[in-house]
């Protein structure tokens, strides 16, 4: 019988890769270039997102 995936749901700011490296356009003194890493604000880097019901409703 064939198993079934759970089906989670992708960021749709970061399209499921939440980690890039931008580079500065710099380099250092060994000649490898100075890059950024940067996290999606969205998921905060896991590529994933929460689904509605599990989200807590704030107010009356």
């Amino acid at each position: 019988m064939p198993q079934h995936a759970q089906n989670t749901r992708v960021c749709r700011d970061c399209d499921g890769f939440p980690t890039v490296a931008i580079t500065t356009g710099t380099r250092h003194a060994d000649g490898t270039r100075a890059t950024l890493r940067v996290t999606c604000p969205t998921c905060k880097g896991t590529g994933h997102t929460v689904h509605a019901s599990v989200l807590a409703r704030a107010g009356r």
